[in-house]
């Protein structure tokens, strides 16, 4: 019994002996690195919505039925393709009416026409009423002369007179003419807006009818964006709007994985909200990195912090949480001490700024392994 107790001694003297060898080992080469400064101006992250850069509403413009609706939410078109369709068959029927009436003004002109020829080569005004023979040449000889002479009979007013009504049924015929062409314009416009078409290569986002349902002027039928290029729209206070121009390249992290991504300062409105006193700012996102509707985070300078000292910055991966509190392992004495940190923000390729809790110049460990833990003997080496 004595024996196999002191075996089980030994035993457990063993395995402590390796656990301390196997910390030491990995306390031996983990990185150290001094904490660094930031080099940058102080900067405030702001939280955005990612929208299209291009994105339209579809409305009706006339009160109708839905006959056809493209597709769903999701589906990609091309420019020019039918996304919605009114029925439009009454408006058909009214411009088939009016190429009726159409044709027949037409023909009302083409008439007017002729009977002004006639008048104007073959006047009434030198016809006689007995027609032709002798009564037509007795009024040309001896009547018409007679009329003229005692100033009863103006033959030339006649003609003018005649040749004006034939001119004015040639201009109402023209009128009649052009009202029936407006009016085929009028529903061939109709015709128009009651088909919906994709203005420009983009995909349908949001639906607001179905086949079947009867809509109203200025209804909404469907949401269509373009979601090639996105934008990440900021409502950025006027104290930061300074520190921002036209142009300007500034980082911005994603809501999906924390990715950090460079935007571009695509438009900054000229006036600020009147209740929240900020401006509305525009960032072009890079193609593929988002969706819209997403949350974004955008790194803006804040020039009014003045000449604060810049705060440290150590690797993401010198990090270490106990339960949610975050803390980082610094060397003390060549042994690793654990000191709890106020994280900042993302400085991005792995690094973040520390608020409080370390000081520039201090050495800390880069990426301690789990077994590390305040008080061991370490040999690191220096970065």
């Amino acid at each position: 019994m004595m024996k196999r107790t002191i075996q089980v001694l030994a035993i457990s003297f063993s395995l402590s002996l390796f656990c301390s060898t196997s910390v030491h080992s990995q306390t031996r080469y983990s990185d150290v690195i001094t904490v660094q400064q930031a080099s940058s101006t102080p900067k405030v992250a702001l939280g955005g919505t990612v929208f299209p850069f291009k994105e339209v509403t579809l409305a009706a413009q006339l009160p109708g039925r839905v006959k056809f609706l493209a597709g769903i939410e999701g589906d990609a078109f091309d420019k020019g393709e039918l996304l919605v369709a009114l029925d439009d068959e009454e408006l058909l029927a009214k411009r088939s009416a009016a190429m009726a009436q159409y044709q027949s003004a037409q023909t009302q002109l083409r008439s007017a026409g002729v009977q002004y020829s006639r008048e104007l080569w073959s006047p009434k005004s030198k016809s006689a009423p007995g027609g032709m023979g002798m009564p037509n040449l007795f009024d040309q000889m001896f009547t018409g002369k007679m009329e003229e002479m005692f100033n009863k009979r103006d033959r030339d007013a006649e003609r003018a007179a005649d040749l004006f009504e034939s001119g004015s049924q040639i201009e109402r015929a023209k009128s009649a003419l052009n009202q029936i062409i407006a009016e085929i314009k009028a529903v061939d416009a109709k015709l128009r807006d009651a088909r919906s078409l994709a203005p420009f290569k983009g995909v349908i986002i949001k639906k607001f009818v179905e086949e079947g349902d009867t809509v109203q002027p200025g209804q909404p039928l469907l949401k269509f964006a373009d979601l090639t290029y996105l934008q990440v729209v900021v409502d950025v206070p006027a104290r930061l709007s300074v520190g921002l121009k036209r142009g300007m390249m500034l980082k911005a992290e994603l809501d999906i994985n924390n990715r950090v991504v460079p935007v571009r300062v695509a438009q900054i409105y000229p006036t600020a909200d009147a209740q929240k006193h900020t401006l509305k700012v525009k960032f072009d996102l890079p193609v593929n990195t988002s969706s819209p509707g997403m949350y974004v985070k955008v790194r803006v300078p804040n020039l009014s912090a003045g000449k604060r000292k810049p705060s440290p910055i150590i690797p993401r991966a010198a990090i270490r949480y106990n339960g949610s509190l975050p803390g980082v392992y610094v060397m003390k004495d060549n042994k690793p001490e654990l000191r709890l940190v106020r994280v900042g923000e993302d400085q991005g390729n792995g690094w973040i700024s520390i608020l409080s809790g370390l000081l520039v110049g201090e050495r800390i460990l880069s990426n301690p392994s789990s077994g590390v833990t305040s008080g061991w003997s370490a040999k690191p080496g220096t970065k």
